[in-house]
């Protein structure tokens, strides 16, 4: 096993106020997008259709209990929020969420929910597509959200490298993050851990 591996995929699930936290899918995907322009939404669905087929989980049009469970809206400002209809019943703190988000300049901002098993049952996505989140060609913003929508990552995991990479084709996820994913999906894996040697188990798998 190599240390390095190790000590990066330890990092990636480590949080920021401590401790070691993992979480995957535990059931297929049912996405539904908000806010995207006619040429954008068909183009996200395709980056989370490629993200899903790395973990090797569905993509459905319903899930059985939420009826959509990936959700993600893309808004000119974070005051638009609390006027979309039903978001409120969501997001817990809506308009508290707002202010903080507001407060702090950020562009994206994932909430997770988790099954009795520990494992994720929906994420929502809230982007704000300000000068430094459309930088990125499309679908290379689409296909990095959609990564960091297959795992419970620590809240430092992507601001000193990214999981995907630029091709001719548009984006790619990069290779080591697509095995990591591979991996974290076995099905001898747990769901859910916070034990840091769920880590290194990982770890030797990417090695094996």
């Amino acid at each position: 096993m190599s240390g390095g591996d190790a000590g990066r995929v330890t990092a990636l699930f480590s949080r920021s106020s401590g401790g070691y936290r993992f979480a995957r899918w535990g059931r297929p995907l049912a996405p539904a997008l908000f806010g995207f322009s006619e040429i954008e939404k068909p183009r996200y669905a395709a980056a989370l259709a490629e993200a899903a087929r790395a973990c090797g989980l569905a993509v459905v049009e319903a899930d059985p209990e939420l009826g959509r469970n990936c959700l993600v809206f893309m808004c000119g400002a974070w005051g638009e929020l609390p006027r979309i209809p039903g978001l409120d019943r969501l997001v817990p703190d809506l308009e508290k969420l707002v202010s903080v988000l507001k407060a702090t300049g950020a562009n994206q901002y994932r909430i997770f929910g988790f099954d009795e098993a520990g494992a994720i049952r929906i994420c929502i996505t809230l982007l704000r597509g300000d000068a430094d989140l459309r930088a990125a060609p499309f679908p290379l913003l689409a296909l990095s959200q959609a990564a960091q929508s297959m795992a419970l990552w620590s809240d430092t995991a992507f601001q000193a490298e990214s999981p995907v990479v630029a091709t001719g084709a548009g984006a790619a996820l990069d290779p080591w993050f697509e095995s990591l994913l591979g991996a974290a999906y076995a099905q001898d894996m747990p769901p859910a851990s916070d034990d840091p040697a769920h880590a290194r188990a990982l770890a030797a798998r990417l090695c094996a």
